[in-house]
């Protein structure tokens, strides 16, 4: 059963879509902002997202672009704006499909199941299967699953990604631009992206950018993880 956000703020349309994607057998969450859009994004696991554009506290257009840089969880646009360049800018800006109000719950429903195929294929690709083991963290690639001092650890997508990518580097500093260009999948981006998910990786690693453990970021050249000390020889 897939899940989906709706960011709607229109109430009436928001609770319409909630009712009809649920008769569809969809598990449905929804917020009526963009900043409550971020805050669903990090810390639960959507299938697809549900965008509008007109929303109360910041543009959908800009809301993409946050939420593009903290997941690439597939978005649907939903708006009344069916202007073409608008169309063509919000697609290349990371949009997976765009959706011009009125539609029917079948047209969008159709529109997320053509999109969540296309995600399906791609993280159909082989993942690698040795288990990363850094002191007591241990990081299982195929099952995307972590754990530290053996207790499961709740990472989103893209923590989950930058933590096993830096683990399989261990001790070794990565530049941001490699972090943006493999983690990201962006030749270029904001280096708050980056610091926003190390805040929240440390966090649930139980650090603090005062007091690091695990991820050590040396300023102006990149960022490292490492065994703390009593977990080195």
């Amino acid at each position: 059963m897939a899940s989906v956000l709706v960011v709607e703020d229109d109430q009436f349309v928001r609770s319409a879509l909630i009712r009809q994607l649920t008769e569809a057998s969809y598990t449905v969450r929804s917020v009526g902002t963009a900043l409550e859009a971020l805050r669903e994004v990090a810390h639960f696991r959507f299938d697809v997202v549900v965008l509008d554009l007109g929303l109360p506290d910041l543009d959908g257009s800009e809301a993409l672009k946050m939420l593009r840089g903290i997941t690439d969880v597939p978005v649907i646009i939903a708006t009344a704006r069916d202007d073409e360049a608008e169309i063509v800018r919000l697609l290349h800006a990371g949009a997976d499909d765009y959706l011009v109000k009125p539609f029917s719950v079948e047209h969008l429903t159709a529109r997320m199941a053509a999109v969540l195929r296309r995600a399906r294929a791609v993280s159909g690709d082989p993942a690698p299967t040795t288990e990363l083991r850094v002191g007591g963290l241990a990081i299982d690639p195929l099952r995307r699953q972590a754990e530290l001092d053996g207790v499961p650890l709740d990472l989103t997508r893209r923590e989950f990604d930058l933590l096993a990518f830096l683990a399989g580097r261990p001790g070794v500093v990565v530049p941001r631009k490699e972090l943006l260009a493999e983690v990201w999948q962006q030749a270029y981006g904001d280096d708050q992206t980056i610091d926003v998910h190390l805040s929240w990786l440390r966090r649930k690693l139980g650090e603090t950018a005062a007091r690091p453990r695990y991820l050590h970021t040396l300023r102006g050249v990149g960022v490292k993880l490492e065994p703390p000390r009593e977990h080195q020889p």
